[in-house]
């Protein structure tokens, strides 16, 4: 395990600055706003900011913790570790999702680390941990090494927390590690079952769900038969990788509570320096598709208004040991970066009611 500081090459961001400058732009229907995707004046928008953008002031951001690096089943993993002033405190092990990285906890972290000590690694194929080098980097594998990580870390009983990825991964790791998750909090669970009994808010959320298991999400498509292929594209275009991310955000977050730009640009500079756009889209074919993913532990659920499914609760407990159940008055996908501090507040109330008990 070594420490780790970020320090880019000059040369990589006058690279980025250089390419986006030279971005052949495509086309765009008069009038066609999002119809077709994400629209041609918002993309440009970004790219110019982008340009603009501070990098070495974000570098700074993240300088400003403890960072570490180690291989675990011979790949790299990049982590975040803040520790509690109190040795006795509980461990926290936040996973993000896709397309997100490490960024999506850093509005939270210091928040989360007055009650926890927090671990925030990258899954490895995303950002700082680089691309994976090897086959079989699956939710199941990913949640192995973090228990190995956990282990590593001298934490033998700890809590974890996801969201998209990181929802399943999480669920995973109390699988994997039963005897030392204490707790499982996650802001993303879909539901399926029979209608029958369920009041019209659940019978409009089951609709919804069951139209999303029905019709994937095209990148999913993409990613699951081959995700090399579009690999080329995202690797080479800043300004197509951009369009790509961008669009994800913009769709699932909460039109109250967008995710900023400036986070938005932050993540994808991880996935462009870092080269994980095609590593990071391999996790959908390892993984595969529509696998079971149990979990033992205590279950904490925070359900957002502006996600892409919403959870039903009476599904939800059939299946898990729901101890904790929160309905967040606005916030989408992203949870920890739309409604940080609602957030916060839901992972550290969940967690204190177990260890309280």
């Amino acid at each position: 395990m070594n420490e780790f500081r970020i320090n880019l090459p000059q040369a990589d961001l006058d690279d980025l600055t250089d390419r986006l400058a030279r971005t052949r732009w495509p086309d765009e229907l008069p009038g066609a706003g999002d119809d077709y995707g994400i629209p041609l004046a918002r993309v440009r928008a970004l790219a110019d900011r982008w340009q603009k953008f501070d990098w070495r002031g974000h570098e700074a951001e993240l300088n400003s913790y403890a960072q570490f690096v180690v291989e675990i089943f011979g790949d790299r993993v990049y982590f975040m570790h803040l520790r509690n002033s109190d040795p006795a405190a509980l461990p926290l092990i936040l996973t993000h999702g896709w397309p997100g990285s490490t960024v999506e906890f850093l509005d939270v972290v210091q928040r989360l680390a007055e009650h926890f000590h927090v671990v925030v690694p990258a899954i490895p194929g995303f950002g700082l941990s680089g691309p994976t080098t090897r086959r079989g980097w699956s939710q199941q594998r990913v949640a192995e090494a973090w228990a190995e990580l956990m282990a590593m870390l001298g934490y033998s009983r700890y809590g974890a927390q996801g969201g998209d990825w990181g929802s399943g991964i999480s669920r995973h790791l109390a699988a994997v590690a039963p005897g030392n998750v204490v707790g499982v909090h996650i802001n993303y669970l879909p539901t399926v079952g029979l209608p029958d009994g369920l009041t019209p808010r659940d019978q409009a959320r089951l609709a919804r769900t069951t139209e999303l298991a029905k019709n994937r999400h095209p990148h999913q498509l993409l990613f699951a038969t081959g995700p090399q292929t579009p690999a080329y594209a995202l690797n080479d275009s800043p300004a197509g990788l951009l369009a790509f991310w961008a669009d994800k955000f913009d769709r699932w977050s909460d039109p109250a509570t967008p995710v900023p730009d400036d986070r938005i640009l932050a993540d994808v500079a991880h996935h462009w320096f870092h080269r994980t756009a095609g590593s990071a889209a391999r996790l959908v074919r390892e993984s595969g598709v529509n696998v079971p993913v149990g979990c033992p532990a205590p279950l904490g659920v925070a359900v957002l208004p502006g996600d892409i499914t919403q959870s039903i609760r009476p599904f939800a407990e059939q299946r898990y040991d729901v101890r904790h159940w929160t309905e967040f008055p606005r916030g989408g996908h992203f949870a920890a970066l739309e409604v940080p501090d609602l957030f916060a507040d839901d992972v550290i109330t969940f967690f204190r009611t177990l260890t309280d008990g």
